[in-house]
């Protein structure tokens, strides 16, 4: 397939993803993609950057340090996942459930996180200059550090 056609309704496994080329702005849409596939790409070197995963569970998934600028994660199971240190500026994540999820050191500038669950996330040093936390639930969350310079919906 063509990186530019996007990949729709397809199962992918952890060993289909070997084979991929760099997912830049691939349309990840509704695919039956799993934290294992998800993780095998980045181990992989690929990149996820306006990668649209939305709807997709990747809890407990180890996203530590990746690229995902301007990916839409709209309604994305991210429950206890590893984005510690990732780049998500621009990214959508409305909707996104990232309870208990390590976001620690993250680039979430000008991130959409409205209605966004960051219950007992750990945003610790994480930048959220810009981003849109209308409605996002930051119950016990970790924000010591954390950057919230014209943050939209923020009450600190």
């Amino acid at each position: 397939f063509q990186a530019e056609d996007g990949i729709r309704d397809y199962k992918v496994t952890g060993v289909q993803t070997c084979a991929l080329p760099i997912l830049v702005g691939v349309d990840l849409w509704y695919v039956g993609l799993d934290g294992d596939a998800l993780e095998a790409a980045v181990r992989a070197g690929r990149s996820l950057q306006g990668a649209h995963l939305r709807g997709a569970d990747v809890s407990g998934t180890d996203l530590s340090g990746v690229d995902l600028r301007k990916a839409d994660l709209t309604g994305t199971d991210l429950t206890g996942a590893d984005l510690s240190g990732a780049n998500l500026n621009g990214a959508n994540l409305s909707e996104a459930d990232l309870s208990e999820a390590d976001l620690s050191g993250a680039d979430l500038s000008g991130a959409n996180l409205s209605e966004a669950d960051l219950s007992e996330a750990d945003l610790s040093e994480a930048d959220l200059s810009g981003a849109n936390l209308t409605g996002a639930d930051l119950t016990d969350a970790n924000l010591t550090g954390a950057n919230f310079d014209g943050a939209i919906g923020y009450e600190g």
